[in-house]
């Protein structure tokens, strides 16, 4: 008698199961918000366009996910130390400077992981910024 109900019961979720289905696209049901946002993709889009060297092409996608409104203060705090890392590597320090104070603002416990803060280039810039925020 049990194991009857219990194959009803699961005929009848099985039957539910597919019928959503048919139910029509994944944003029917609101599944398309687990796919990454254009922001989060520009930002992955951007870091691996650095990584390779491509500073033209990340600087552009760094800043379309800034623009297109990245979901976490995180995200964009490490957008603008792409791109100032980006500035720094072209002589542009006051940008370079301009890009780590947005990082800051974004996100004021921001800071450089210990083999970026060793950089010649932009490991002192970022020290003198984040000092000038203490003041």
């Amino acid at each position: 008698m049990m194991r009857s109900r219990l194959l009803i019961l699961l005929s009848a979720l099985l039957m539910l199961l597919g019928s959503g289905c048919s139910s029509g696209p994944a944003r029917d049901v609101g599944l398309d918000k687990l796919s990454p946002r254009k922001a989060e993709q520009e930002l992955s889009i951007g870091i691996t366009n650095y990584e390779d060297g491509n500073y033209k092409a990340a600087a552009k996608s760094l800043q379309s996910a800034l623009d297109s409104g990245l979901t976490f203060d995180s995200d964009a705090a490490r957008a603008h130390k792409y791109l100032a890392f980006i500035h720094c590597l072209s002589n542009r320090e006051k940008q370079c400077r301009d890009e780590f104070r947005k990082a800051l603002e974004k996100d004021n416990q921001f800071d450089l992981v210990p083999a970026e803060a060793g950089h010649p280039i932009w490991g002192p810039i970022f020290r003198a910024v984040k000092a000038e925020r203490k003041k």
